[in-house]
């Protein structure tokens, strides 16, 4: 009989923030591949009698490339056990989860996905910075900043009247800022960094587009962070201003 490939969402690492379908299926899993990303959710997974195996990237570092984590997945299931592909976030958001499906269903495989709180959303929201406010921008987009000298329309995108969410651009942040103001878009568009969100180590970097790569390296930030570009930056102001006062 053959097996099964649970594409599964982390969320932003709190053992607490995994949905029941995620804590489920992990529960069940015989195999567990992981990414690094994970937080605290790496406890719950040694709580399991599952054969896990770390497959993260970080910069710079891939313990396995993605091509082989493709037939890892392939190969178990095709023994008959029931995989988790474990990622931090949601897997469909900059997390190759896409790739991974692709490459599940021209092997015939069966697999589900898990959706998972992404870190796009929540990071901000826990430093206290709503994504979408009635009284700021219109839109969101959701960049990586893998592709900071790439794909990206950098005029398109300083035009957009649009909160930006940079994923990963932690180590391109000065050629993210630069594109932008180089494009039209004012250098004193409120920027805040928030790093290491929902750990005890989270901080959070507020600036502008002319200052915050500055700011970045002064304050020796380190990934995982996210980076929040527009008008709703001004909403954690005004929650730490009020907590002042």
């Amino acid at each position: 009989m053959g097996g099964k490939v649970f594409i599964v969402g982390a969320g932003p690492g709190k053992k607490d923030l995994l949905t029941m379908r995620a804590l489920s299926v992990i529960k069940e899993a015989e195999v567990i591949l992981y990414d690094d990303l994970i937080g605290e959710v790496v406890e719950v997974l040694k709580e399991t009698k599952a054969e896990l195996i770390s497959v993260g990237k970080r910069k710079g570092f891939h313990k396995f490339e993605q091509e082989e984590i493709n037939k890892m997945l392939a190969n178990f299931a095709k023994a008959g056990k029931k995989v988790v592909r474990l990622k931090g976030g949601d897997p469909f958001v900059f997390g190759r989860g896409g790739e991974e499906i692709e490459f599940l269903a021209k092997e015939g495989i069966e697999f589900e996905y898990v959706p998972g709180v992404t870190s796009a959303i929540a990071v901000p929201g826990v430093a206290g910075i709503p994504i979408t406010h009635r009284d700021c921008d219109p839109a969101v987009v959701f960049i990586t900043g893998h592709e900071a000298k790439e794909r990206l329309n950098w005029s398109a995108l300083a035009k957009l009247n649009a909160t930006i969410v940079v994923l990963m651009g932690l180590s391109n942040i000065e050629k993210i800022c630069t594109n932008l103001i180089e494009n039209g878009k004012d250098p004193n568009t409120p920027v805040a960094v928030v790093e290491k969100g929902f750990s005890s180590e989270q901080r959070v970097v507020d600036g502008t587009l002319k200052d915050i790569a500055e700011k970045v390296r002064k304050m020796n930030v380190s990934p995982p962070a996210v980076i929040v570009i527009g008008k709703v930056v001004e909403v954690m102001r005004t929650i730490a201003q009020a907590k002042r006062s």
